[in-house]
């Protein structure tokens, strides 16, 4: 059968969207999706305390216990980005095996007042060779620190991408999702090359 290009089934990725507890991933999930996001928040109980550090998140009030889901879509290449936002709190990593099966890349979502919350994240995308990029949440009052300090503290290879953002901004969030997969076309292209 051949298709006419308006007729061409849509490209379908898979991005899944990680960082520690707070940083922003349910944000920045919600401010991408053009569909009303699905999200698996509850309210933190006492049964957190001990375990979750609120500490730079006071204002804090549910937490994602399962995923967030969005899904962008971007007509003039015929792609559907399916978004997944991973559970941050240790308790729930096991859920990252799952929602990383199938995905073509991933956001580091990074808060610099607590950068060591990265690590999990960064450690378990490199051990699957899923490629990703750092996005640096930039927060009210958090310290500004340049892309390159963020890579030498993160302990980056020079070819993972490191970008500010700010999840609450749509163009913001949407540029850190143009910057990936700009990424991954790269890296693709120099893979079959």
């Amino acid at each position: 059968m051949v298709y006419s290009e308006s007729e061409m089934p849509a490209i379908q990725v898979k991005i899944l969207i990680a960082g520690g507890f707070g940083v922003g991933k349910t944000t920045f999930v919600g401010s991408t999706s053009e569909i009303e996001p699905l999200n698996t928040e509850e309210l933190i109980t006492a049964a957190s305390m001990g375990i979750d550090n609120l500490s730079k998140t006071a204002d804090k009030s549910t937490t994602t216990v399962a995923f967030d889901f969005g899904r962008l879509t971007i007509p003039q290449h015929n792609i559907v980005l399916y978004l997944f936002g991973t559970p941050g709190q240790e308790r729930f990593w096991f859920m990252w095996d799952e929602l990383s099966a199938g995905a073509l890349g991933a956001i580091v979502l990074a808060d610099t007042r607590r950068l060591q919350e990265s690590f999990a994240a960064i450690d378990f995308f490199e051990s699957r060779g899923i490629r990703f990029l750092v996005a640096v949440n930039v927060f009210d009052d958090a310290f500004a620190y340049e892309p390159d300090e963020v890579r030498a503290a993160l302990e980056l290879d020079s070819h993972v991408p490191i970008v500010l953002c700010d999840a609450r901004d749509r163009r913001s969030a949407m540029s850190v999702l143009r910057g990936l997969i700009q990424y991954l076309l790269a890296a693709a292209s120099a893979y079959s090359a």
